[in-house]
């Protein structure tokens, strides 16, 4: 299976198309055994995770639902569905964003091999030991960018009324967009391309983007289907970067 690049203009597809891609990237022979470790640091995390989170809601919701004014009580039954999705969404990219942290050497490693499968075309063979440095200074950039937005967010969150109503929306376009960054960002740092150049490009197609970190976003919080998001969006970050990005920032 080869994609070629498209950087002379290519028919447009969804952030959608490239997770179902994704879902068919993880099976391909060659690529399946560099999937195992991934995968199973995100069934270790994510299932131990969202297995706690279910047993903690009855006591976290009221306690949310606390902070909705009195005179908003009479809509309490359309609140407290927001209030679930809200807890979903954070704690899911949350611990996504964990399992991220420990498994990005693996994830890099991933994006590697199937850029090669994809294209024909190894990257210089390199040590998943000495980059390490580096792969966790990127995931610390990721971090920075995120922790300012994400704060500013949470504020909003306990503005009366309009807080609850709002946040969870706002909430999941900018977990999407995070996600986005966070799976493209292995293919584009095998290629040293910087953190700022990486944002600058993502944001030149920012709804493509968006729609593939929904879709994941989506998944991580489907019990099951998030056991199985990480690798699948890392396949999915990769295809996206051979076909849209790989032309134009490598020059092959």
């Amino acid at each position: 299976m080869t994609i070629q690049s498209d950087q002379y203009g290519q028919t447009a597809k969804s952030g959608f198309y490239y997770i179902t891609q994704g879902f068919k990237l993880v099976t391909l022979p060659g690529i399946k055994r560099f999937v195992i470790l991934p995968l199973l640091i995100n069934i270790l995390l994510i299932g131990g995770a969202f297995w706690w989170l279910y047993n903690q809601l009855g006591e976290w919701i009221p306690a949310i639902m606390s902070y909705v004014p009195n005179w908003l009580q009479w809509l309490s039954y359309l609140l407290w569905p927001v209030a679930v999705i809200t807890i979903l969404l954070i704690f899911g990219y949350i611990f996504s964003t964990i399992a991220n942290w420990i498994a990005a050497p693996f994830n890099g490693l991933l994006a590697e091999k199937l850029e090669a499968k994809l294209t024909g075309k190894p990257l210089p063979d390199t040590s998943i030991i000495k980059d390490i440095p580096r792969i966790m200074k990127r995931e610390w950039l990721k971090l920075v960018y995120y922790l300012p937005r994400a704060l500013l967010l949470l504020i909003l969150y306990f503005i009366p009324g309009v807080g609850q109503t709002i946040f969870p929306v706002l909430w999941f376009l900018f977990s999407a967009w995070m996600l986005s960054i966070q799976y493209n960002d292995y293919p584009f740092d095998n290629h040293k391309v910087s953190f700022k150049d990486m944002k600058l490009t993502l944001s030149q197609e920012k709804v493509r983007n968006i729609q593939f970190g929904a879709v994941v976003s989506l998944f991580t919080m489907i019990p099951f289907l998030n056991l199985f998001i990480m690798p699948v969006a890392v396949c999915g970050a990769t295809a996206m970067w051979v076909e849209r990005y790989r032309g134009k920032l490598v020059g092959e």
